[in-house]
């Protein structure tokens, strides 16, 4: 097992998550459809990517569609068309139904060309039907097929911050919905996932009912004793010595075992011992490391991708409200009911449906594993990204319920 930061990871770096697995395999099996949903750096990416490598290596053929740069739908049904394009050897009858997209064979074209050429045929007008068309030949190509479509809700926030309403939101979705439940039990098993979560943007725009084909799964966090496990074995890997201890430590510092973070943890300690040429690393070098690398300059601008993804998931009316009450339960401790009321005192005259929004945002903030709701309010679950966004805005935070009133 290697250190990986950053990137997806399968096969023998893949770490855990058998049950999720079997799980998810299951489902596959079964032809049930299903949206992954899970706070940031859970490894959603990396669990779907290895299923993929093990349905592969059965009859499944697994198309892997990434729509983070798409900006319209015929942006996507393009990107679906390029991931199966790159299955052609294994798709033979879909092979011939490329023909009539073209009336030209599809043989000299390479998977670049193929999409440009593509993209260049896909209009407004017809990109519902070169889709349903694309899902029909996965339908008959002989092979099953699951199509995993990543990043899909970003890809829609784009289109509805663009539009400024949520039409062509909607109609990607319920073309996808109505395609897939036309074609029964020879369609495409779908797989939705994103690293912001499509539930609360359905929710926000009252079109839930168009995903409401598909099966909910979340992913966890590992707990202490995965997460401890991993430290261990990535330490047996690059043959690093650390005291009894040190495993529980960075958990307890992380305080939820995301995945990304255990790793990124393990990382800036082994540096650390590199560097300054420790035999053993102790329990003291791990609250060094953390305050000195994970806090420093280098973690926030890892830890940055949690307030972009922010950004990419809200209006900007909404991506305030997020700072806002970000702050607070980072420099106060929680976002209380006080401080809620408060808020809405503070910007009532310029954010419409204030009383709307935040419990709307609020929404986002919890499914995306920023915040947890408890007795006293709303609280950073990660004391990771606690520090991080107490470090911010500490230094000139006012707590909301000490802010005059505007009148």
């Amino acid at each position: 097992m290697k250190s990986s930061t950053g990137r997806w990871v399968t096969g023998g770096h893949f770490f855990d998550r058998k049950s999720e697995l079997a799980l998810l395999r299951n489902r596959v099996i079964d032809r049930n459809h299903v949206v992954l949903s899970g706070q940031r750096r859970m490894g959603k990416t990396s669990l779907l990517q290895e299923l993929g490598r093990q349905l592969n290596q059965e009859e499944w053929l697994v198309l892997f569609v990434d729509v983070e740069a798409a900006t319209c739908p015929e942006d996507a049904v393009a990107d679906i068309a390029q991931a199966a394009y790159e299955h052609l050897p294994r798709l033979s009858r879909l092979k011939d139904g490329m023909k009539h997209w073209f009336n030209e064979s599809v043989d000299e074209l390479d998977v670049h060309n193929f999409r440009l050429k593509l993209r260049a045929n896909l209009d407004s007008a017809s990109w519902k039907r070169h889709g349903d068309r694309l899902l029909q030949d996965c339908a008959n190509s002989g092979n099953p097929v699951l199509l995993i479509i990543d990043e899909l809700p970003i890809f829609l926030t784009r289109m509805l911050n663009e539009d400024k309403n949520k039409l062509r939101v909607e109609e990607f979705l319920s073309w996808l919905r109505r395609t897939v439940q036309s074609l029964g039990e020879d369609s495409p098993v779908i797989f939705l996932s994103g690293s912001i979560g499509l539930v609360p943007l359905v929710n926000r725009l009252g079109i839930s009912d168009r995903i409401n084909y598909l099966d909910a799964f979340r992913l966890g966090p590992w707990d202490r004793k995965t997460s401890t496990a991993c430290i261990d074995e990535l330490a047996a890997t690059y043959e690093l010595e650390i005291e009894d201890g040190v495993a529980d430590a960075i958990y307890e510092l992380l305080g939820v075992g995301i995945p990304h973070h255990v790793q990124s943890f393990f990382a800036r300690i082994r540096d650390h011992s590199i560097q300054h040429e420790l035999d053993v690393v102790s329990v003291n070098d791990v609250e060094n490391v953390y305050r000195s690398s994970l806090l420093g300059a280098s973690g926030q601008n890892d830890l940055a991708h949690y307030e972009s993804r922010l950004n990419e998931a809200l209006d900007e009316d909404g991506y305030l409200i997020a700072m806002e009450v970000l702050a607070e339960a980072a420099v106060e401790g929680s976002f209380t009911l006080s401080a809620q009321e408060s808020l809405t005192q503070q910007y009532r005259d310029s954010i419409d449906q204030l009383r709307h929004r935040i419990p709307s945002v609020l929404d986002v903030l919890v499914h995306d594993g920023y915040l947890e709701r408890r007795v006293d309010g709303y609280c950073f679950a990660s004391n990771l990204l606690k520090d991080w966004w107490t470090a911010r805005f500490r230094g000139h935070h006012v707590a909301l319920t000490k802010r005059p009133l505007r009148r």
